[in-house]
């Protein structure tokens, strides 16, 4: 799976913006510090967020960052999308009528496809909200039931 920092560090700066927005505008410089993130790239993150309407700047001396929708309307895809993160199983490129080898679809391209689709399904039905109060047990699916487990890194 492609996901690289962009996506990741997006949502988690995000989610502290929304932890932290009853506190007024929240300068960069304060989630850059407690998540542990480089002021430089969150620059970068917050410029392209605020082009997609998700977040709203203020400046001045108690200047910062808002979120520009309620927290539950806002879903980590839209987040993700902002930053121009893309979550992509398989190795093609461009759309379904390029292959992965050459010209040729890899013998298992369908399977990532259809994960890349779940993925994306599920990244469009999670909240910030949700983000922030844990995803709902609903929302998460369930465990295969032949015992096998998947780990994820």
């Amino acid at each position: 799976m492609e996901l690289n920092t962009r996506g990741r560090y997006a949502v988690m700066a995000m989610a502290d913006l929304a932890k932290h927005q009853g506190e007024g505008a929240v300068p960069l410089s304060a989630i850059a510090d407690r998540q542990h993130l480089s002021i430089a790239y969150l620059e970068q993150l917050f410029l392209r967020l605020r082009r997609a309407g998700l977040v709203e700047s203020e400046r001045g001396r108690s200047g910062g960052y808002r979120l520009g929708r309620p927290v539950s309307e806002i879903s980590v895809a839209e987040i993700m999308n902002a930053v121009e993160e893309r979550t992509r199983m398989t190795r093609c490129m461009g759309d379904d009528d390029v292959g992965c080898i050459g010209e040729q679809k890899c013998i298992a391209h369908n399977l990532w496809h259809a994960l890349g689709n779940h993925i994306r399904i599920f990244l469009s039905n999670v909240t910030l909200q949700e983000v922030l109060d844990g995803v709902p047990p609903e929302k998460r699916g369930s465990q295969p039931s032949s015992g096998a487990t998947v780990t994820v890194s």
